[in-house]
């Protein structure tokens, strides 16, 4: 039976990125997903489809690997297909709420936003009333098992956020203690590894039950 893991990158992320995990996910072949993060989610869509697509062709069981926004993008695009497992490494997974956050703390209104079209924030972000009106119009219904590496010291997706999907959803929750949103550093890419290792070796046996663990070292 063969299995492949696609993995969907986070902002200005590439889908070279998947490499790095090949040399420590046996068993699995990797594809990363070549898409435009800059892009409006309906022209991500059907990227990401299309790279479903190649591998359902050849592969009998396909998983989900994704960073940040490339886990909204993965749930957005995939709602419905065949998906074995998804893997969510510091998710959006509440975008709507993420992006009045993000014009809460630019002093941006809707109504500024929807007269305007785009602004550009101090802090590097581009609001787009369009991309919101897009995320309110197209709700997500994401019924896979879902298992979610989120770090304790994330200052973009809030705990809650995630305390909200693991609460209505089929989802497991590992956290990092001390570790940020973008897992860069030794310590945390070794704890990152760790938990994939976990998990895809969990997936090959038998169904246990939904999980949810405080992790506060490499070797807990």
């Amino acid at each position: 039976m063969k299995k492949i893991i696609l993995y969907v990158h986070g902002k200005g992320g590439s889908s070279q990125e998947a490499n790095e995990f090949v040399k420590n996910l046996h068993g699995f072949d990797i594809l990363g997903v070549d898409y435009d993060d800059s892009y409006l989610p309906q022209i991500v869509m059907p990227q990401i489809r299309a790279a479903y697509n190649t591998a359902h062709k050849t592969h009998d069981k396909i998983y989900i690997l994704a960073n940040s926004i490339g886990a909204y993008f993965a749930m957005l695009s995939l709602q419905g297909f065949n998906i074995t497992k998804a893997l969510f490494i510091s998710p959006v997974v509440d975008m709507e709420g993420l992006m009045l956050n993000m014009m809460k703390s630019a002093g941006v209104s809707e109504e500024d936003l929807r007269s305007r079209g785009e602004i550009v924030t101090s802090f590097g972000e581009t609001l787009s009333w369009e991309y919101l009106r897009f995320v309110r119009e197209n709700p997500i219904s994401w019924d896979v098992h879902t298992e979610i590496l989120y770090a304790e010291g994330d200052k973009l997706i809030s705990r809650q956020s995630i305390e909200n999907f693991i609460n209505t959803h089929n989802a497991g929750l590992t956290i990092m203690h001390g570790g940020e949103h973008w897992f860069h550093t030794d310590e945390q890419i070794a704890f990152l590894i760790h938990w994939l290792i976990n998990i895809l070796i969990d997936s090959c046996e038998a169904s246990r039950n939904i999980r949810r663990t405080l992790v506060t070292s490499v070797m807990s």
